[in-house]
């Protein structure tokens, strides 16, 4: 009969990671979220820029690289093929088809950052944050929101990016996404960007605030 006393085995792989001089207890998932053209990626990163030890995840995505993107920095650009590898092994923490191109945000590279006490950033939609908080209810959820419908429009108009017919659907899907996101428990606080620099600011102290009270 084998040793009762001889210690067991154990998986490299299972061990802890050393504690680096920087990690902290207050790891936060933070999600922001909005309707095109609401500011909301402005917004997020300036939520990164004035919280030190934030970073933003960057999600992958099937949309086909533009010449403002910066691999790794806006985006992980991957094939379809790629992308429902990830989705098959279970690697992302949500992913969602939006206007028929993919995005998911890795998992392991999240859990890792928040048991080194960062806070992480996700910039997600409204099926990506109901994901999240089904998973991870303890991470925190803002939703963007434009001053008006028409404030919104013009927007998106002013961006010069779409056609008319484009806009009018992108229009109506943020509508959709503002109702949903109101009854789908997912968003902590809801936040009106009428001013870019206030808006910032109250999702810093909220954030910081959250952080602060240890829930």
């Amino acid at each position: 009969m084998p040793d009762a006393q001889q210690p067991t085995p154990t998986d490299p792989a299972a061990a802890p990671k050393p504690r680096l001089p920087t990690d902290t207890e207050d790891g936060l998932l933070l999600i922001i979220s909005g309707p095109s053209g609401v500011g909301k990626t402005t917004i997020t990163r300036g939520v990164e820029r004035a919280i030190p030890g934030s970073v933003f995840s960057v999600s992958a995505t099937t949309r086909p690289k533009t010449a403002a993107d910066v691999e790794g920095v806006d985006y992980h650009f991957v094939s379809d093929e790629e992308f429902e590898r990830m989705v098959a092994e279970h690697e992302f923490l949500e992913w969602a088809n939006v206007f028929g191109k993919k995005y998911g945000t890795p998992r392991a590279w999240v859990a890792e950052q928040l048991d080194r006490g960062r806070l992480v950033i996700l910039e997600i939609d409204v099926e990506g944050a109901k994901q999240v908080k089904s998973k991870m209810p303890e991470a925190m959820g803002i939703f963007i929101m434009p001053p008006s419908e028409d404030v919104l429009l013009e927007r998106l108009r002013s961006r010069k990016r779409e056609g008319e017919e484009a806009i009018q659907r992108r229009f109506a899907e943020a509508k959709r996404e503002i109702t949903e996101a109101k009854v789908c428990g997912a968003y902590d606080h809801f936040l009106v960007n009428d001013d870019l620099h206030a808006t910032i600011a109250e999702a810093v102290r909220l954030v910081e605030q959250r952080r602060g009270s240890g829930r």
